[in-house]
């Protein structure tokens, strides 16, 4: 009795009220939906390519540093930077040969 119940839920489009229960098994729909979609926003992301060029506040989230760090960085010499309308931007590419340079050094 109770598969031949379920069948016809699922042929019908369900009404959902007000005072209706959230199932177990809704639950559990609801998760598996939820992790696909997750799952396929997290692969876009992968696939995305990083800017060739970063702004200020980007690299100290990437490198996760202080402005004094970021500042020490540039004033020495180890981070290059452009200036192009008074806002500084640091090219990603010689951000990351900075940072494979530096692997092997503790």
């Amino acid at each position: 009795m109770e598969n031949a119940f379920r069948k016809q839920e699922e042929t019908y489009p369900r009404k959902i009220f007000a005072n209706q229960l959230i199932t177990v098994d809704d639950l559990r729909i609801f998760k598996e939906q939820l992790i696909k979609e997750l799952v396929a926003e997290l692969k876009k992301q992968i696939n995305l390519v990083p800017k060739k060029w970063l702004k200020t506040h980007e690299v100290r989230r990437l490198l996760k540093i202080s402005p004094g760090t970021l500042q020490t960085l540039k004033t020495s010499g180890i981070l290059p930077y452009t200036i192009l309308g008074g806002i500084h931007l640091y090219d990603y590419e010689e951000i990351q040969k900075i940072l494979e340079k530096g692997k092997g050094i503790r």
